[in-house]
């Protein structure tokens, strides 16, 4: 079995084709159509992932995207058939992990699953990046070079690389890096991060860690840069 997954869909018909698909893939799948009952199931299930659609009976998808994060980091792909960018984002905002536009193609929502599932476990060790994190000295190193971090750099660096692919608001950034400050501005963020960058950029030039998402915030994700 390769994970269990919850459907939240109020469509009995695409809810019942996604989870036939997914179990097909080796999935076990759930549905759920009323999203006041989504958290509470979460919270006595823990499901390795996710799929929430936007609009629900009695409470929408956002909200109950927002509830999860509260109290969980499970993986949420959002399912949506508004097309418009403001829903995308906020989505993400509210700590989302990917999102599907109706109409889609099942085949393609389990490819989905399957690239979220990797991202989140942890699928890209450190001997893939070269990148070695001390959290007890804050020392970070990438293919054996001290990249020379102040202690916050460290922490924002460490707090990406935790989860590879996840995006992260500059908000939510914020609140991980100075849970005790309140006048920290948000672009302190994007300074931080361009000072990774360059330092990073000594050692590896070429290369690009952590992705900016415009609108939304930051990830890490290596990959060379194309021209």
């Amino acid at each position: 079995m390769n994970g269990s997954i919850l459907i939240v869909e109020d469509e009995e018909k695409l809810a019942r084709l996604l989870a036939e698909y997914l179990e097909q893939s080796g999935y076990q799948a759930f549905c759920l159509a009323d999203g006041e009952a989504v958290p509470p199931w979460v919270r006595l299930h823990a499901p390795d992932l996710v799929l929430l659609d936007l609009m629900l009976p009695h409470r929408d998808g956002l909200e109950v995207c927002k509830e999860i994060r509260a109290f969980s980091t499970v993986p949420i792909i959002m399912i949506t058939a508004r097309i418009e960018e403001i829903d995308r984002l906020l989505g993400l905002e509210l700590g989302a992990d990917d999102y599907v536009c109706k109409p889609f193609s099942p085949r393609e929502v389990v490819a989905r699953v399957r690239t979220v599932l990797r991202r989140t476990n942890g699928s890209l060790p450190a001997a893939a990046t070269g990148l070695l994190l001390d959290g007890q000295r804050y020392r970070a190193t990438l293919r054996g070079r001290d990249l020379e971090l102040t202690a916050v750099e460290f922490k924002l660096l460490h707090f990406l690389f935790a989860t590879p692919g996840r995006l992260y608001s500059r908000s939510q950034l914020m609140d991980r890096i100075y849970p005790n400050e309140r006048v920290v501005s948000d672009r302190t963020i994007d300074s931080h991060v361009k000072k990774l960058r360059k330092k990073i950029a000594v050692v590896a030039p070429g290369e690009e860690f952590i992705h900016s998402v415009y609108g939304v915030g930051y990830k890490f994700e290596p990959a060379s840069k194309t021209s």
